[in-house]
């Protein structure tokens, strides 16, 4: 609905509220050329508010764009807390760090460049919180590595998981693919309690995954 965008905005004026340190960083990621595929500020906080509902002190999040999701997830742990994140694109990582370091959590922030799945296996877990919102054809690779460097209670949140209805088509790109199977990681994963859920909004029509690992 045309509206989405419109209530999207009321909700973060009247609830969300984000500062200038997280305006300025979604500015800086658009003057930098950078896809406007960042969570949304209500999404963002809802991970802020996971992070201090489950008393995280270790975070990782696969996927860093130019840091917005990171420092809120930053600003959801305690100060001598720390969040990893992998971000690919090395240009990315720059734009990611002048961002966490003017919002005042670079020094919780260690931004990990490279592809994802060559810098899971030099980290040690136990993570508490959990986010992956990267490239969506490997989604079930770093779902199981969630669950690797995961302890009883740890909470995994997995972005994108509807793509407007896509989610739906069994001969779908490799996103859709990607995003099927994890999906179905999810849902039979012997460690894992799932649900999954819809959203709309400025970002149109997609979802949300969230996981405990048992």
């Amino acid at each position: 609905m045309s509206n989405w965008a419109e209530v999207d905005g009321f909700l973060n004026r009247t609830v969300v509220k984000p500062d200038d340190a997280l305006l300025a960083a979604v500015e800086n990621t658009r003057a930098a050329g950078m896809p406007a595929i960042e969570v949304t500020a209500g999404q963002g906080k809802l991970l802020m508010l996971l992070a201090r509902l489950h008393g995280a002190r270790r975070v990782l999040e696969i996927g860093t764009l130019g840091g917005f999701s990171t420092i809120w997830l930053a600003r959801g742990i305690p100060e001598d807390g720390t969040v990893d994140t992998c971000e690919y694109e090395p240009a990315h990582a720059v734009v990611a760090r002048r961002n966490l370091e003017a919002a005042g959590v670079g020094h919780k922030v260690t931004v990990h460049v490279g592809a994802a799945l060559e810098t899971l296996p030099t980290l040690t877990g136990p993570y508490d919180l959990f986010f992956i919102d990267a490239d969506k054809a490997n989604n079930p690779h770093y779902l199981e590595w969630a669950v690797k460097l995961s302890r009883p209670g740890s909470v995994i949140v997995l972005d994108n998981v509807v793509r407007g209805g896509a989610v739906l088509d069994e001969g779908g790109d490799e996103d859709v693919r990607g995003i099927r199977k994890a999906l179905e990681i999810l849902g039979s994963h012997p460690r894992l309690e799932a649900t999954a859920l819809q959203t709309v909004g400025s970002k149109d029509w997609d979802g949300l995954a969230l996981a405990i690992v048992t």
